[in-house]
């Protein structure tokens, strides 16, 4: 869920900030009225842009102070199997680092 909301905003500063691109790149082409507008467009769209890359920073964090607090509860009520499960880990590493 989590990585589809990030893809999904990922995405859309992808667009606006081309959108932007498009309109400053106009804009440079006009003079007057017209370019006023379309760089008061460009700007609103990237505005837009920084502000969907900032609710995606904010919901990210959130999920992962969750996560935290999920792992934190397990090691809790389950601390010989963390235990158990970071020594299997770890022994796996060491062996995969000892072939090489």
């Amino acid at each position: 869920m989590l990585e589809q909301n990030i893809s999904t905003v990922n995405n859309d500063v992808k667009t606006l900030v081309k959108d932007a691109q498009a309109l400053f790149t106009a804009a440079t082409a006009l003079t007057g009225e017209k370019a006023d507008e379309l760089r008061g467009r460009g700007m609103r769209a990237l505005d837009s842009a920084l502000a969907k890359a900032h609710e995606a920073q904010i919901s990210a964090l959130a999920a992962s102070k969750e996560a935290a607090k999920q792992a934190d509860a397990y090691v809790k009520e389950n601390p010989w199997r963390s235990i158990a499960a970071a020594a299997s880990i770890g022994l796996l590493v060491g062996v995969i680092i000892g072939r090489k």
